[in-house]
């Protein structure tokens, strides 16, 4: 018996006792949110700060009640049979659950997260995958795997993809690397990754490059971080300078989020560190910009109000009020004013020889 269909039985005991009893049963678990989390550089990511919410049988929770239970039933089977459902068809495997069943995926997703808080594991332990993949990855790397059928070792070159890349499975707790990169470069979007690949710039800066295709799925936020902690490379992000990328990819990836508190740990990747695009670059490099809309200030206001992680860091204080103050966003694209590749022979360059100056 595994430890989750172990602590899955321990709820469902606990229910069944109560009931036996004639008292209410209840379902306790922590809150998921920024309000609960605490940040220590020290640990490096949000941590859970103790509240919880409970939900108990009454008659206006009993469906959502009884549909954590189905979920829980399903976790538990699909783990004793060793497969895998995505959150889509999770949701449609709920049709059949009568008055239970799920109207819209979001209850259905909402109901997975808290099951998985509950029990502390992240979900894909509880045979939950999501539906779309992790990163894509190119440069400096050999991944070895396993043949799902013989047990035999795969080594995949990540250099020889050609105009294409290698893309992360939904699980990478079983792969194993072997490299002489010096450093990660995470790109958040596909066509600045693509542009890289292409001119083999992992090649000039001996690099390893992983496109994140905005936030990072758990699967390549956990791909890193293992890459990462393992042969002791430093992880360098490069979003677009707005909001989006500073607070909700950058963010999400180094410290992990107040929603998924209870797994950070194993998901968030303490050392990576901001190189660009910042406001100061938008200055420095006279890049052409857009106008910064009621959403992303308002974002930026939130984030210096309530973010642990920017209340930790004068210097993400810094940068969000310049950004502000200059009223202005710049995505990673607006390099191409001076070039198409002037992102590979100057920006990057400059960037990668001043580290000390990276955002933290």
């Amino acid at each position: 018996m595994t430890d989750v269909v172990k602590k899955i039985k321990e709820v469902a005991e606990d229910v069944k006792e109560k009931i036996h009893k004639q008292k209410q049963p209840q379902l306790k678990m922590p809150l998921r949110s920024l309000n609960n989390v605490k940040y220590d550089p020290k640990e490096g990511y949000f941590e859970l700060t103790g509240k919880f919410k409970e939900r108990t049988l009454t008659v206006s929770t009993i469906k959502t009640f009884a549909q954590t239970l189905k979920m829980m039933a399903l976790s538990k089977e699909l783990v004793e049979t060793d497969d895998i459902a995505t959150k889509r068809e999770a949701y449609y495997v709920s049709k059949n659950w009568g008055e239970a069943r799920f109207l819209e995926q979001p209850e259905s997703d909402t109901v997975m997260d808290d099951i998985e808080a509950m029990i502390m594991v992240n979900r894909e332990q509880i045979g939950f995958i999501p539906e779309e993949k992790g990163g894509e990855i190119a440069g400096k790397l050999i991944v070895i795997d396993k043949d799902r059928d013989t047990g035999k070792e795969i080594r995949i070159d990540c250099t020889k993809f050609g105009s294409g890349a290698y893309s992360t499975p939904s699980s990478v707790e079983e792969l194993k690397f072997e490299t002489d990169a010096k450093f990660i470069l995470a790109i958040e979007t596909a066509g600045m990754f693509q542009r890289l690949v292409k001119h083999n710039y992992w090649k000039k800066a001996n690099c390893i490059l992983i496109s994140l295709g905005g936030v990072p799925t758990r699967a390549c936020r956990r791909f890193i971080r293992r890459l990462s902690d393992e042969k002791k490379l430093p992880v360098y992000v490069f979003t677009d300078g707005d909001c989006y990328g500073y607070l909700n990819i950058y963010r999400t990836l180094k410290v992990g989020s107040g929603n998924a508190a209870h797994i950070n740990q194993y998901f968030c990747v303490p050392q990576a560190k901001f190189l660009g695009v910042t406001p100061q670059d938008i200055i420095d490099y006279k890049l052409p910009t857009h106008p910064l809309k009621e959403v992303d200030i308002k974002r930026a206001k939130d984030g210096l109000k309530n973010d642990p992680f920017v209340k930790y860091h004068k210097e993400w204080q810094s940068a969000l009020k310049q950004m502000i103050d200059m009223k202005v966003r710049a995505e990673q694209q607006a390099l191409a004013k001076w070039g198409l590749n002037y992102v590979i022979e100057k920006y990057l360059p400059d960037k990668i020889a001043n580290i000390k100056k990276f955002l933290p």
